[in-house]
């Protein structure tokens, strides 16, 4: 029996390893539980292959979990989103699913430093007939930020915002973005729960990235907290993500 429970565990252990896998719940059976009942069934099929791609990628960490995807797709949805903007592209599947989700005449401002990550998913993007949405840009995205903020004429005009890039840089791509998302628009941060580093004791075993990116996350975190511009949501999806309604 001892030995049938281990092999159990043993290939739960190995599906928690599976790209994208940033959940934080405890039991591995239950992530797993939500990917085959929920998420895997309605994944749109460009999306899976997306998914699958990444997964051969070294990076593949970074990459949008499954269920986040959905998750994304869904509130877009609700929202009626049709000009948003996604600052930390990689493979580009949380861009595929925005995408997809948006109309058909719906615009996504994408900004990553690394085009070569972006393009390995491109041909996906393309055959899945959407990436006339898509207006990519290489390059860091605090001047794009700052010269768009300049223009007036581009404040409260975004429907949706999602961040997923440099930790350390949040807090200022906060600074502008509120600007330009619209009064009643919704901001993303992804990973603002950062590994569950953020409730670790100062002297827990961490990876080296994990600790120097703790206390930007943390400072995030207490920033979104005070800001009486928005109301704010922070859920336990992926590696956390905090949503941001602007109300003024």
């Amino acid at each position: 029996m001892a030995e049938t429970n281990g092999a159990a565990q043993e290939t739960q252990v190995a599906k928690h390893k599976e790209v994208g896998h940033k959940s934080l719940l405890q039991s591995d059976a239950l992530y797993q539980y939500i990917l085959e009942t929920s998420v895997y069934p309605r994944e749109p099929e460009p999306m899976k292959e997306l998914r699958e791609l990444t997964a051969k990628h070294p990076w593949n960490l970074m990459t949008t979990s499954a269920d986040e995807g959905q998750f994304l797709s869904m509130l877009l949805k609700l929202i009626n989103a049709k000009n948003t903007m996604e600052i930390g592209v990689y493979t580009g599947y949380s861009l595929l699913a925005t995408a997809l989700a948006l109309p058909d005449d719906g615009k996504i401002l994408a900004m990553d430093i690394n085009k070569e990550n972006y393009e390995l998913g491109l041909p996906v993007i393309q055959k899945a007939g959407v990436a006339h949405k898509i207006d990519f840009r290489e390059g860091p995205a605090l001047p794009v930020l700052d010269l768009m903020v300049e223009d007036k004429n581009n404040h409260g005009t975004y429907d949706f915002i999602f961040v997923d890039a440099d930790k350390d840089n949040y807090l200022n791509y906060h600074k502008r973005i509120i600007e330009l998302v619209k009064v009643g628009g919704v901001i993303g941060y992804d990973n603002t729960l950062w590994n569950g580093s953020v409730v670790a004791p100062p002297d827990a075993p961490l990876r080296k990235y994990v600790r120097y990116y703790r206390d930007f996350v943390l400072e995030l975190n207490k920033a979104l907290a005070a800001d009486p511009r928005i109301e704010i949501c922070m859920l336990p999806v992926g590696d956390g993500i905090t949503l941001c309604r602007r109300i003024s």
